[in-house]
């Protein structure tokens, strides 16, 4: 069973891709904020990590630069405040990809199979 960890301070996103993740079998972790989710990824291994960009604190791309540097993982990266230099910037940093929220459930099932299939 894959492993997805999803990074963001909207509660309700992470409940709501939990549940949409757990329902394609899919095992989720979850983590409020950049520092937590770093610490989660010390201990644990994932097949693919979704990523707020527009967090509290340490941000997304802040974020990004931690798990490229100490793991192949590919993130993908979710933002409702983004926009295409955002993207691009991500992609440029390694991010696998760029998906706007709202989330498109389709794209980002099918982000989440190439990514696991890189």
């Amino acid at each position: 069973m894959a492993k997805i960890l999803v990074i963001d301070d909207e509660k309700g996103i992470r409940n709501t891709l939990r549940e949409i993740l757990e329902y394609e079998k899919f095992k989720v972790e979850d983590a409020a904020d950049g520092p937590s989710a770093l610490e989660i990824t010390k201990d644990n291994t994932f097949d693919v990590i979704l990523c707020d960009i527009k967090m509290p604190g340490m941000d997304g791309m802040e974020v990004l630069d931690h798990l490229l540097s100490a793991s192949d993982t590919p993130v993908i990266m979710i933002s409702g405040h983004g926009n295409i230099d955002t993207a691009v910037e991500a992609i440029k940093k390694g991010a696998f990809d760029y998906i706007a929220k709202p989330l498109d459930l389709n794209r980002l099932l099918i982000t989440i199979r190439n990514a696991m299939d890189k």
